[in-house]
């Protein structure tokens, strides 16, 4: 995902959003198994752990099911055991062709496949992964989004972190047609939850935040070799696209809200568990709370500052909790603000801060 467009968006949205509140996907869940053993990281995803594993739903466009279906399908795999994360994703792809090689260089400017983690939901820090089907990565780690002056921490690595990759076909060789290829990924838990180890590290039920990207180049062949596809009215590639697991309702990974739910559980892999991991309502409304977020960004924009109430705001969208409205209040802080929404049935308070930084605190 470009920060240009991370940016054309942001300025989009301030320009054109409104106190009512854009409608944006709701998050996909997925239940992650335990493994039975160690997952070897080879590219080629056949251990019988991964036979058993369920896949995600094929991949949408990243605005949503209302755009075009991908021209080829993508889906993913988890699982986890005491030291690693594993991930697994296959991607059908007729032309198999990559050609940066170096760590840390601009792996969308390839296809390639990339990893969003937020293993602490009200926390602003993330991770971002990206392979090609070289192998070359690219990991980072981001304090805050883009949106409110994030910048990637690209000298940061993941320490002991194992990824492979498989081709079935012949690479950068456009004389034939090629099937897909493999990712397998293994996080390790200890630098994943190096923030909050108590609240982060997997047990039953905990859940995390994450999203599954795909960035795909529509090419031609010049000279025998492939070659990104000119648009000859900006000289220009064309665009990119984007195709993901979670839809964000918009041409921007970087909103960890609208990421997916990862939700563990120690049970193994192959023993199932009739477990509903779908968006709880509590986690409904404080993803709904920044629709205030950006509506006070639209605010500020406008009229230079920030609005110090709901009334200000003019902000008409409900908040409902089991068919009663809750009501949010606007919390003024120094140089910015809270949004607030107490949930008395839940003995929960839901808080998300002017820069994406929230608060969830269970009394």
């Amino acid at each position: 995902m470009t920060i240009q467009k991370v940016n054309i968006f942001i300025i989009l949205m301030l320009l054109k959003f409104g106190a009512i509140a854009q409608v944006l996907p709701t998050p996909e869940s997925y239940l992650c198994y335990q493994a039975n053993q160690p997952i070897e990281i080879d590219g080629a995803l056949d251990e019988a752990d991964w036979a058993k594993a369920e896949w995600t739903e094929l991949f949408l466009d990243i605005e949503g099911d209302q755009m075009t279906k991908p021209k080829f399908d993508t889906k993913v795999k988890m699982l986890w055991d005491d030291q690693y994360l594993y991930i697994a994703a296959e991607m059908i792809e007729p032309h198999l062709w990559s050609t940066i090689t170096e760590r840390d260089a601009v792996i969308y400017l390839d296809n390639d496949f990339e990893v969003f983690i937020n293993p602490l939901q009200d926390s602003p820090i993330y991770y971002e992964f990206e392979v090609n089907l070289l192998n070359t990565v690219w990991d980072m780690m981001m304090p805050k989004p883009y949106r409110d002056g994030g910048r990637n921490m690209n000298s940061w690595h993941i320490e002991g972190l194992k990824s492979a990759t498989k081709m079935f076909g012949t690479i950068n060789d456009p004389s034939d047609i090629d099937e897909k290829w493999t990712v397998e990924i293994a996080f390790p838990l200890s630098v994943l939850s190096q923030e909050r180890p108590d609240l982060i590290y997997p047990v039953e039920g905990r859940r995390w935040r994450i999203n599954f990207s795909r960035v795909e180049w529509q090419h031609e062949i010049v000279e025998g070799k492939y070659t990104k596809k000119i648009n000859p009215e900006t000289k220009k590639a064309y665009p990119e696209y984007n195709w993901v697991w979670s839809p964000q309702g918009a041409i921007n990974m970087h909103m960890p809200e609208q990421w997916g739910y990862l939700e563990f559980t120690k049970n193994k892999v192959g023993d199932k568990k009739n477990t509903d991991v779908s968006e709880s309502e509590s986690e409904r409304l404080y993803r709904q709370l920044f629709d205030v977020y950006r509506a006070q960004r639209a605010f500020k924009h406008k009229n230079k500052k920030y609005a110090k109430s709901m009334k200000e705001l003019k902000f008409t969208d409900k908040f409902m909790y089991n068919n009663k409205e809750v009501k949010p209040y606007i919390q003024n802080i120094p140089h910015g603000y809270y949004v607030v929404l107490e949930i008395p049935q839940e003995d929960l308070t839901l808080m998300v801060r002017h820069d994406s930084n929230g608060e969830i605190i269970k009394k």
